[in-house]
């Protein structure tokens, strides 16, 4: 497995996340690492016939985060490879046949792009754990899910206006569902973890959205699903979230 780092960070976490990737996989293509300046980069990859790219900020590059990130992104090229239907099956496809006849507010739709990633992440997650420790990745779950419970809006005042400002309830309920179905999926920690609690709190701030349904379709995803069976499992995800939640909301 050929990995090229490009940009201002060592390759250490990058040669080291490949290492334990091989020890049950490998990649026919070679992976370029583009260590981009920019704080916001997010981390993500690409595809093409030559190559894989994974993008990633120099601030993510040179942290504690970078080697259980690039295995992150290196289980998403595993999946790639393998034809897996989590990343070929078209969400534009899938959203069409959910949304199709319903009236669904713009930020809903959006959710629903970021419901599909998490259901790839499932996948790419299932990858990670075959190969790499659990530590990282519950902790980053965590800290990620306490930002946006810290970080929803404030409720409106005599009559104010609600502050547009900060997480979106809805979606961090959704985050905490994946957060929670990752972790008992592989059995990663007991009833008693921080996580429980903050997925509470989630919940909470965001009561038309059924969490547990969530966590449950997350979690119960089939480990090799056919076109038609992913697919399915996709529209029905989304259409809950989009068009039950806001009746629910109504």
């Amino acid at each position: 497995m050929d990995v090229r780092v490009r940009g201002p960070a060592s390759p250490g976490p990058f040669l080291s996340a490949r290492d334990l990737l091989e020890t049950e996989h490998d990649l026919d293509l070679p992976v370029e690492v583009r260590v981009r300046e920019s704080p916001d980069e997010r981390t993500w990859t690409a595809h093409d016939e030559e190559r894989h790219v994974l993008n990633i900020s120099r601030q993510a590059a040179t942290s504690a985060m970078a080697r259980p990130l690039a295995l992150h992104e290196y289980a998403h090229m595993v999946r790639n490879e393998e034809g897996h239907v989590s990343h070929t099956q078209s969400t534009d496809e899938a959203l069409f046949l959910a949304l199709s006849g319903h009236s669904v507010e713009r930020r809903k739709v959006a959710h629903c792009y970021q419901i599909a990633n998490h259901m790839k992440d499932i996948y790419a997650d299932d990858v990670t754990l075959s190969v790499g420790p659990p530590d990282r990745l519950v902790s980053f779950l965590e800290s990620r899910l306490a930002a946006g419970v810290a970080d929803r809006p404030n409720p409106p005042r005599d009559g104010a206006r609600p502050d547009d400002v900060g997480a979106d309830p809805d979606l961090t309920a959704v985050h905490a569902a994946f957060g929670l179905a990752i972790v008992e999926r592989h059995d990663l920690v007991d009833a008693n973890h921080r996580l429980y609690d903050l997925a509470h709190a989630a919940a909470k701030d965001a009561p038309n959205v059924a969490l547990d349904q969530f966590k449950r379709q997350f979690r119960e995803l089939a480990p090799d699903p056919d076109q038609r069976e992913y697919r399915q499992a996709l529209v029905d995800v989304t259409r809950e979230y989009a068009t039950e939640s806001a009746q629910a909301a109504d």
